[in-house]
């Protein structure tokens, strides 16, 4: 049976078994592990506030076009009364043969979003079809492509905001091969001149749309996801005819 000299020898040699593993070198590497991690937090943090200064800049300088080009068809992506409204004007204009509103919410009748969106009855019953599948962005550009690729379109105008204009077409790139896309930015609050900097809900939409923006550029270097490849507009063309 050990006595208590025995056990006090034991406890007594603990601590310095703890201070020996503590030992000069692997203190160093600790620190210089989290210098290292220190230093790589800020190099992102610089990217991310030199992007986003990019992104602002280029977002604040987007004008709605006076006269744009006409196109095949045109897209707009549901979020917002003043796109609705643009890519109906764009129709009745003849700017585009026929319209998709791409991610309109599945309680909303086709006559509710007619009485919506005004204009002319005819037109709206004619030349307009709606896709009720998309719930994000991406959905946008998924059903948008089967869309376009049906019809074998190849000219598209795009009608969203400024603001979400960038993340838009860089998720339809992906999926419109061979269509070309003409970007229709609705403004409605001006940011030319730094006036995002003034404005806190200005600078909160920019700040989490381009969060978003940077998210879908690294989604890029991962695989599609299944069934969002859709067909060439060869392959469209054939089944068409």
């Amino acid at each position: 049976m050990m006595d208590a000299r025995e056990q006090t020898g034991t406890a007594g040699r603990m601590p310095t078994v703890l201070a020996r593993a503590a030992t000069p070198a692997t203190t160093g590497r600790l620190r210089l592990a989290l210098r290292f991690c220190g230093f790589v937090v800020l190099v992102i943090l610089v990217l991310f506030a030199g992007g986003f200064g990019w992104f602002a800049d280029k977002v604040s300088h987007m004008a709605t076009p006076v006269d744009p080009a006409k196109a095949d068809a045109i897209i707009v992506l549901t979020g917002g009364q003043s796109r609705l409204d643009a890519a109906m004007d764009l129709l009745a204009s003849g700017k585009g043969k026929r319209l998709l509103i791409s991610g309109v919410h599945p309680s909303a009748s086709r006559h509710q979003l007619q009485v919506a969106m005004g204009g002319d009855k005819q037109l709206f019953s004619c030349c307009v079809d709606i896709d009720r599948a998309a719930l994000d962005t991406i959905g946008n550009a998924e059903e948008s492509a089967k869309w376009v690729e049906s019809h074998a379109y190849g000219s598209i105008i795009i009608v969203t905001n400024n603001y979400h204009m960038p993340r838009s077409l860089l998720e339809m790139s992906r999926l419109l091969h061979g269509a070309r896309i003409e970007p229709y930015p609705v403004v409605n609050t001006n940011l030319g001149n730094g006036g995002w900097l003034t404005k806190p809900e200005a600078l909160r939409v920019l700040v989490t749309e381009y969060s978003k923006y940077v998210l879908s550029l690294a989604r890029g270097f991962l695989p599609l996801r299944p069934g969002a490849e859709g067909v060439t507009l060869a392959e469209a063309s054939s089944v068409k005819n």
